[in-house]
């Protein structure tokens, strides 16, 4: 029997044999060269130099900690308690304060004061031979060094509690502390110098104001003493109840006069002469009557013409005048007595609840996080460029 499947395979086969070959191993391309190329100047190289140069050449850096607050002066003086006016000559320790000593810290003026005591440059370039890229350059001026300073003193500020914290760092464990020391000594005489400001211009303000409290107390005075002598007046309130009283008795004799005079009109003829004597007498005391009433209207009897309520007006309005001067006067005077008394202690300090650390191994610099963020930042800026690349190649 013949197999037919071997003969209708035949065909089959030859059919196969002569299609296409098969594809053969893939190649790589040009752009898929370019890729791997640029991986590894993008990624690979940068982070084993950078891994050899931070594990050969990096020197260690040592950290020193400190931190502390601005702090203002709660004692209560005397002069506190009797006038009340010194409690804002002080200042307080306000968010501005430390403000101020933050941007302080960061400025060109505190890297002079502190190099002025610490060789800051020799500090800074003990490993530049070995490690020139985290060392500080000799050649470089003011400006360079304060760049380097706010690289190596790092700063840390909570606007809610007021805490201050730095974290200097040195090649050497003691001269991260002694910069330090410095940076606290030189914040420290700042923020007096700023209370010291604070004080002495409340004290001169004070001084003037009593000084003008003083004039207008003696104008005042010279003025009721020159009022009493032109009215030959010493108090025209006792002179007011002097008169009265005199004013009182003659109306009392007024009222015997009259009825006196009443009795003897009922009883005596008219021709009786001690009815003529009661009329005189009547008559003179009610003139009396009359010449004491005028002295207080207008058109006051005497030779200078007295007017007694305006005379009473003035002396109280100068009274017045008197009286609100001298308290005024004492409200200047007890202001003068707290500003003197608030210059007299430091209103503002600080107040270190970390005192300068003596670092025992190096933390810096971070090595491991460095290289770290290095790979990351590497490949993403190596994906996006290869993004970039496709992105551009699929438009053509």
């Amino acid at each position: 029997m013949t197999d037919t499947t071997t003969d209708d395979s035949t065909p089959r086969r030859r059919a196969l044999r002569e299609a296409a070959p098969f594809a053969g191993p893939a190649r790589g391309r040009r752009r898929h060269r370019v890729l791997a190329l640029s991986f590894v100047v993008m990624v690979l190289l940068p982070i084993l130099a950078s891994g050899f140069y931070l594990y050969t050449r990096a020197a260690d850096q040592y950290a020193s900690t400190l931190g502390f607050t601005v702090r203002s002066e709660d004692g209560t003086s005397a002069s506190d308690l009797l006038g009340g006016l010194s409690a804002s000559l002080g200042g307080g320790g306000s968010a501005s304060d430390a403000n101020i000593l933050y941007e302080f810290i960061r400025s060109q003026e505190i890297v002079r004061k502190v190099g002025a005591t610490l060789d800051l440059e020799q500090m800074y370039t003990r490993h530049a031979d070995t490690d020139p890229l985290l060392s500080y350059s000799t050649n470089g001026t003011i400006e360079d060094l304060t760049d380097y300073w706010q690289r190596m003193v790092r700063i840390s500020y909570d606007n809610t509690t007021g805490l201050t914290e730095l974290t200097v760092l040195a090649f050497d464990p003691a001269d991260a502390r002694q910069i330090a020391e410095a940076i606290y000594a030189e914040s420290s005489r700042m923020i007096n110098a700023l209370s010291d400001v604070v004080r002495d211009d409340a004290t001169r303000y004070a001084q003037q104001d009593l000084d003008l409290a003083l004039e207008r107390l003696k104008t005042a005075r010279e003025a009721l003493t020159a009022f009493r002598l032109a009215n030959q007046i010493v108090d025209p309130n006792a002179d007011i109840q002097t008169q009265m009283g005199l004013l009182s008795t003659l109306q009392t004799q007024q009222a015997n006069a009259l009825i006196e005079f009443e009795q003897l009109r009922e009883t005596a003829s008219s021709t009786d002469p001690r009815l003529d004597q009661a009329r005189r007498k009547l008559a003179v005391i009610e003139q009396l009557i009359a010449a004491e009433r005028q002295k207080f209207g207008k058109g006051g009897g005497g030779e200078d013409g007295v007017e007694y309520a305006r005379t009473i007006s003035d002396f109280e309005r100068l009274t017045v005048e008197r009286e609100y001067a001298e308290t005024t006067y004492a409200a200047a005077l007890a202001a003068l007595d707290g500003a003197r008394a608030a210059a007299s202690r430091q209103s503002l300090y600080l107040a270190a609840y970390i005192t300068p650390t003596l670092a025992e191994k190096s933390e810096y610099p971070q090595r491991g996080l460095i290289l770290g963020l290095l790979v990351l930042f590497s490949l993403l800026i190596w994906s996006i460029a290869c993004l970039i690349y496709y992105a551009l190649r699929d438009r053509r």
